[in-house]
């Protein structure tokens, strides 16, 4: 079957599936041992629904809406899997594809029902960081009551803390780390900075050398006034610029929260060049590319400020990880908190794998470039780990 015939007729077939508006899909029976992942899992959940990517060794987290399932079903099906199994109320919908690309449906009658123990225990998360333990950031940051117990006025903003350490520890509950050591760029306050190291030596066990940096000396100060007031021995503060700062010490992990504009770019280009085996960026301000957006074609881009705007800070986004992906990283973008409470809510995560693909890794880095001639970008980070070298 010709790949225009192959993508009509899976189209048309997914949107029968689509349809009945399933809760649950599973994409398997991988076409070659190397595939990345192993199976695709999509379940609903309280609010969206869940990806659950299983590699050998680990499974990658993303929230996405239902809008957006089909995407990832006609992204994988085909291309590196060959089943998918879908249930909805009362039905269970199979699609099977042949190495020649032949597609067979069929559907029948299912018991399956949606998992409502599970959706209740969404409403009632065990998170990470429980209440009920007196955390002595978290007291200070008026999230918890001196006995430990959550502000109600606050319940949002512990709601996203715990968000944050989730996404961290997707990547450290499943390796058997002894020892870390953390750069913390523009660390500001450090309410982040404080949480991040109760959860890692108090929750996690885990031996922890800790820097944060900031350009405001009495912000550092503070900070390590307070450190030493909560006994936290091993987390320190100095005063430096994200640019041109060197450590004397191998870097197992950079933190990055709201650097404003190309402090970002910077702050990834040290993670980079220490080949920090993990990065977590929450990206601020990136005003860069929107003073350089010039569409080659699609003028329609820069009509109206707020789009170019926007449109600018997803593309700095979108190149900062397929750069890392070109590097050596397994990127993923992820929702850091909901967009209801600030736009700039997106979170690059970045765990170093030393064997991606060099076919993998150069197309990255050409989809980079594609973009970047299209809309006349020249990002900080593209000059400083492409075009100076």
């Amino acid at each position: 079957m010709m790949n225009e015939e192959f993508t009509e007729e899976l189209s048309i077939t997914l949107k029968k599936v689509m349809f009945e508006t399933p809760f649950k899909f599973v994409i398997s029976k991988g076409k070659n041992k190397n595939n990345e992942y192993k199976k695709i899992v999509i379940e609903e959940k309280e609010k969206d629904f869940q990806v659950a990517k299983y590699s050998q060794k680990q499974v990658f987290h993303t929230n996405i809406t239902f809008e957006e399932i089909e995407d990832i079903l006609k992204e994988y099906l085909g291309e590196e899997f060959l089943q998918l199994n879908a249930w909805a109320e009362g039905k269970e919908f199979e699609i099977k594809i042949s190495k020649k690309k032949k597609i067979f449906f069929t559907s029948r009658k299912s018991s399956q029902k949606k998992c409502l123990a599970n959706m209740e225990h969404n409403r009632k998360k065990n998170y990470i960081i429980p209440d009920g333990k007196p955390v002595l950031p978290l007291i200070d940051m008026g999230v918890f009551t001196k006995e430990g117990k959550i502000v109600n006025s606050m319940y949002d903003k512990y709601r996203q803390i715990n968000r944050f350490i989730e996404i961290i520890d997707d990547e450290i509950k499943n390796k058997d780390f002894k020892h870390l050591n953390i750069i913390d760029f523009g660390c500001g306050k450090s309410y982040l900075t404080f949480v991040v190291y109760y959860y890692l030596t108090q929750i996690r066990n885990i031996k922890v050398n800790m820097t944060g940096l900031d350009l405001k000396e009495d912000v550092i100060k503070k900070c390590n006034e307070t450190a030493k007031r909560y006994g936290y021995d091993n987390l320190r503060f100095e005063l430096g610029d994200i640019n041109g700062y060197k450590a004397d010490f191998e870097v197992d992990m950079v933190i990055s929260l709201h650097a404003c504009d190309t402090a970002t770019d910077y702050a990834l280009f040290n993670a980079i060049n220490w080949k920090s085996k993990m990065i977590f960026s929450v990206p601020c301000c990136q005003h860069e590319l929107n003073k350089q957006l010039k569409p080659e074609n699609l003028s329609i881009f820069s009509r109206y400020g707020i789009i170019s705007e926007r449109f600018s800070a997803l593309s700095t986004d979108l190149i900062r990880a397929n750069l890392l992906e070109y590097i050596g990283y397994d990127t993923q973008i992820l929702e850091f908190v909901d967009f209801s409470h600030t736009p700039k809510n997106l979170l690059i995560r970045a765990v170093r794998n030393q064997k991606k693909s060099n076919e993998k890794r150069e197309k990255t880095l050409e989809e980079v470039k594609n973009l970047m001639k299209e809309f006349g970008f020249e990002p900080t980070l593209y000059k400083l780990l492409i075009k100076q070298r």
